[in-house]
């Protein structure tokens, strides 16, 4: 009886798991309110291309020298504190970009928000750990599919706003007010802080034997693994950013089914990751990695290969089923193999590392091969690559580690 009762999630474990979700979607709908108007704050500040390129290079610059001080203020103050201060700070920061008024000030303003989005992101995949282990299953992929689901959302909402003509500043500042309220009511519900900071002494002493091991998140086994995670955001940059101009340039497809290529891969993806903790609870993650590597791999032959527009958007709906499981196990998994407490945070913060160089490098490094040896050969240059991470990518635990 006493295992049976051990299995019932408490009240806090219950509202941990909720709240962690819901600081996902808090996240995606103020990222994706950002980037969806980035076409027209360039417009509105009068921003060169060379500009608008820095601004983003300044962004993801920012936010990943961030990650790599988040798991030592995961150890002091941990994941709860970090995340309710973000969650105050990130939809000023939001605010604060749609108050500028050139591209100085918008220097500044993209600098503070990515040190905020940094934080934020890895705090919230650390506190999503710590709410599986106290669990005792598996809840990334729906706080990832909570993400995709917002982002897109934002992205709806902000085409609405630009098509009745209304401004950055005044759209920023409605979707800033609707984060700063709906996030003191998310924040209350998480895990308490002790659920991934160091209380005492005797905590860091049991923490040794993982920390030795994953020295400060270093390790040649976050390396490789985190190489993997690169490769992995380098076919999803590639699929978002690259999938609609080889549909309408290499296959003659229209512009409206062009679109299908990125509206398919997206909606799969968020469809996977729906169902994608019910399936690891049943198969296992590293099973579920292994065969949405190979699913993926085989809609990128199909995107690739096929001379019919109609396929290949079928092709790209494939890779978003198959790869919307990888990187919630990832993070999972990068996340418990740390250890329990701020350990997480700090491998957590290394993988997102690499995760992120993919998103800022995938794009341009496919864009440059490309004007080589053109995009169709490009894109089938991700095959075996997704197909090797898929064989070969074994997913950390802190057994291994």
């Amino acid at each position: 009886m006493a295992d049976t009762e051990a299995l019932i999630p408490t009240r806090t474990e219950r509202a941990g798991r909720w709240a962690i979700t819901g600081v996902f979607f808090l996240n995606g709908l103020t990222l994706g309110s950002y980037l969806v108007r980035i076409p027209s704050l360039k417009s509105d500040l009068q921003l060169s291309t060379v500009q608008l390129g820095l601004i983003s290079t300044i962004f993801g610059a920012t936010a990943l020298v961030a990650m790599q001080f988040v798991g030592a203020l995961v150890s002091r103050f941990g994941s709860r504190t970090l995340i309710r201060v973000a969650l105050v700070l990130l939809p000023l920061m939001l605010g604060t970009i749609g108050l500028a008024r050139g591209f100085g000030d918008l220097v500044a303003a993209s600098a503070a928000f990515g040190v905020v989005h940094g934080t934020v992101d890895v705090s919230m995949n650390a506190h999503a750990v710590a709410v599986e282990r106290r669990l005792g299953r598996p809840i990334m992929n729906g706080c990832h599919a909570a993400w995709s689901i917002s982002a897109a959302a934002a992205s709806l909402a902000g085409t609405g706003v630009i098509a009745i003509g209304g401004s950055v500043p005044l759209h920023f500042a409605c979707v800033a007010a609707a984060v700063l309220v709906l996030g003191v009511f998310v924040g209350r519900g998480l895990l308490p802080a002790t659920a991934d900071q160091h209380r005492d002494r005797a905590a860091a002493r049991a923490q040794a034997p993982v920390r030795a091991r994953w020295r400060s998140g270093w390790s040649r086994a976050v390396v490789l693994f985190g190489l993997a995670g690169t490769a992995l955001m380098v076919c999803e940059g590639a699929t978002l950013t690259w999938g609609g101009v080889f549909l309408h340039d290499g296959r003659g497809a229209s512009l409206t089914t062009a679109s299908f290529a990125i509206t398919g891969f997206t909606a799969c993806q968020t469809v996977g990751r729906l169902v994608g903790d019910r399936v690891t609870a049943r198969v296992g993650p590293q099973r579920l990695f292994r065969a949405g590597g190979l699913v993926g791999t085989a809609g990128l032959v199909l995107a690739v290969l096929s001379p019919y527009p109609a396929a290949a958007v079928a092709g790209f709906a494939i890779v978003g089923i198959g790869s919307s499981f990888l990187i919630p196990l990832s993070f999972s998994a990068a996340g418990h193999a740390g250890g329990t407490g701020p350990g997480a945070a700090t491998v957590v913060a290394r993988f997102t590392t690499f995760t992120y160089a993919g998103i800022l490098v995938g794009p341009a490094a496919i864009g440059w091969v490309a004007a080589l040896i053109g995009l169709t050969w490009t894109l089938a240059l991700l095959v075996p690559m997704l197909a090797t991470v898929a064989m070969l990518t074994r997913l950390p635990t802190r057994a291994s580690a």
